[in-house]
């Protein structure tokens, strides 16, 4: 299984690119801060390249900017090519499949992830503490309502029949 799955900031405005087929792609590098501290007592990061592809490129540039933090879920690939001197290079990168917004600054669009249609759509958002009850004060309500229903319930051998319309 080749998955990846990413949260850091990015280290500059993502540029949407076109291929020589017009093919819509971004190249980018995200900032991941390691989980433990060194010596000095200083996070350290790693700098991974990623490249997202059509309309996930076009999600990225259009809602993230330098200094954002994003959420991405992909692959790894590598691959090689000869540089001008006959130099055989390597490259590594994170294939981005899926892209959101860690941050809710981006989330207040309504867009909060953006997923190619052959996957099934986001399941959840967790949005922060002071989005979620803005979120959930304007959500709508049902009206009070009270149901009168006779008192003691109902009798064995009635029907399962209320006495009241719902």
């Amino acid at each position: 299984m080749n998955k990846v799955e990413l949260v850091g900031r990015l280290t500059k405005d993502p540029e949407v690119k076109l291929t020589s087929n017009q093919t819509q792609f971004c190249n980018f590098t995200v900032a991941v801060d390691r989980r433990f501290k060194d010596a000095n007592g200083q996070r350290q990061a790693d700098f991974i390249n990623c490249v997202a592809w059509r309309q996930t490129a076009v999600f990225i540039q259009k809602f993230f900017r330098k200094g954002n933090r994003i959420g991405l879920v992909g692959s790894i690939q590598t691959r090689s090519y000869d540089d001008p001197n006959g130099q055989k290079r390597f490259i590594t990168e994170v294939v981005v499949d899926e892209a959101e917004f860690v941050e809710s600054s981006g989330a207040a669009s309504g867009e909060t992830t953006y997923r190619p249609e052959h996957q099934a759509p986001a399941q959840s958002f967790s949005a922060p503490a002071p989005m979620a009850e803005s979120v959930a004060a304007s959500a709508p309500t049902a009206p009070n309502m009270q149901i009168d229903a006779p008192m003691g319930g109902f009798d064995e051998g009635q029907s399962g029949e209320l006495p009241f319309e719902i």
